[in-house]
């Protein structure tokens, strides 16, 4: 009797375990065990912190997991920030203004003030196997103008790491947004990420102020069978809907599922090379019917850690698309399928000292539309710096460019378009535990095709934000 593809996956997962416990069994070989925040290999795509820094591990045994292949994003905070074992909880009030609150269903930028505030809670906790990462921030968010919009927004997240055993370690993430805007966060400074590697969501189309839910999340398995040697797999999703499709002409729900596996070799302390195989399907559902693209991509990668705060990654190899579109207007038959092969190319640099935090990446890959009527072909690069000026005063820039050519059909092109954002911020702490925060957001979306932002493609956003904050450590 044959076994099914679906009824086989279990026994090749217990394949990889069982060939990974000659290893396990050889921990009275290994140094004193270490918490995982620091076993890891990467602390949300980093390398970890460690005492000896002319080493890039915690010990000749245990690999890093390079962020190219584990799909993680870097770290946004400076050194002097890490915490852990804390419980945390607080308030913030927020006063923004933006110059162009509804897009161009009014023909022309419409100004708007709104006010929030969110009550936050957050708990970080790291054990012998485990480190947990869980934040909660409710909000409530009024506008002077467009009172139809106010609405409870709700922010949460979680970051999970188990060590199943000294070299089997699992990661899992998520996270939840509903609101009116998705401006509305309690640090908008430190929401701005930077990918380690090409697995990422399209975030590049943002609607003007609409209700709308966010979601991401992912989830990976590294298994080290080798002194030298790893092999691991992950999976991630996002999705995008808009409660109200009037608010958002030209836009539309999308989904993104993607798979993928790796295998990763450390040719020295410092140098790793890998290969991952990647399988994405992408759906965006336009108001004429599903699009529907599938990839299949093999990456080539390269990974060097000059010191346990620095990486250094590239990545490439070829893409393969296979998109089904529904009749665009003025068509009213449907579209051929559209087959490809295109190349998948990138890098990233991470940088996390005491008081600097910097990364920055470029990726040119298939993606999600982000809302658009299809997947894009998109060319991508992200920065972001954090700096610790003074003991209470920190700094950030972050910024993002991304072009976005959708596939499958020759009227795309009047969908395709391109974004450029960017934020800096100053925060400020006031005693122990209050903080104020001022920041400004410059955002440029050409997109022809999309009416809400067809004729106001500007948009200019500054607030400034009153927090007050308070930890507890857990087990002290």
């Amino acid at each position: 009797m044959q076994l099914s593809k679906q009824s086989t996956a279990p026994w090749r997962l217990l394949l990889c375990i069982l060939a990974c416990t000659p290893v396990w069994s050889q921990t009275d070989n290994l140094p004193s065990p270490q918490p995982p925040a620091a076993l890891a290999g990467v602390d949300n795509g980093s390398a970890p912190a460690a005492t000896d820094t002319n080493s890039t591990t915690d010990n000749g045994d245990r690999m890093l997991t390079p962020p190219v292949v584990s799909g993680q994003s870097y770290p946004t905070a400076v050194g002097s920030e890490e915490r852990s074992n804390y419980l945390r909880a607080g308030v913030a009030f927020t006063s923004a203004y933006t110059d162009n609150a509804i897009g161009s269903l009014a023909g022309h930028p419409l100004s708007d003030v709104s006010y929030s505030v969110f009550p936050n809670v957050a708990l970080d906790e790291t054990t012998f196997r485990m480190h947990t990462v869980l934040t909660y921030a409710p909000g409530f968010t009024f506008y002077q103008r467009l009172s139809a919009l106010n609405q409870a927004d709700q922010n949460a997240s979680i970051h999970f790491e188990y060590r199943l055993s000294p070299h089997i370690m699992f990661s899992a993430q998520d996270g939840f947004q509903k609101t009116s805007n998705v401006f509305n966060q309690p640090d908008l400074a430190s929401a701005v990420t930077v990918p380690g590697g090409p697995v990422a969501p399209n975030f590049s189309v943002i609607a003007p102020t609409a209700d709308q839910l966010n979601n991401f999340g992912n989830a990976g398995l590294s298994c080290q069978f080798a002194r030298n040697g790893m092999i691991g797999g992950s999976g991630a999703f996002s999705n995008i809907h808009f409660s109200n499709p009037s608010q958002v002409v030209g836009l539309s729900d999308a989904s993104t599922r993607e798979g993928s596996a790796f295998y990763s070799l450390r040719i020295s302390k410092k140098h790793y090379i890998g290969a991952s195989y990647q399988y994405q399907r992408l759906v965006s559902y336009p108001a004429t019917g599903l699009s529907e693209t599938q990839t299949h991509t093999v990456f080539f990668s390269y990974t060097i850690y000059p010191t346990t705060k620095f990486t250094i990654s590239f990545f490439g190899g070829p893409q393969h698309s296979d998109t089904v579109q529904p009749p665009i207007p003025p068509l009213s038959f449907q579209l051929p399928e559209a087959r490809a092969w295109t190349p998948a190319a990138g890098g990233s640099l991470s940088w996390q000292g005491r008081l600097t935090n910097y990364s920055m990446s470029y990726s040119h890959v298939i993606a999600g539309g982000g809302g658009l009527i299809g997947a894009a072909k998109m060319d991508n690069a992200t920065a972001a710096l954090r700096q610790q000026i003074t003991k209470t005063l920190t700094g950030s820039v972050a910024g993002s460019y991304t072009q976005d050519d959708i596939l499958g059909t020759f009227l795309a092109g009047a969908y395709s378009g391109h974004s450029i954002m960017g934020t800096a911020s100053l925060r400020h702490q006031i005693g122990e535990h209050l903080s104020v925060q001022l920041a400004y957001t410059r955002l440029r979306q050409d997109y022809s095709g999309v009416s809400v932002l067809a004729l106001t493609p500007n948009t200019n956003r500054e607030f400034i934000s009153v927090s007050y904050q308070f930890s507890r450590p857990l087990g002290r």
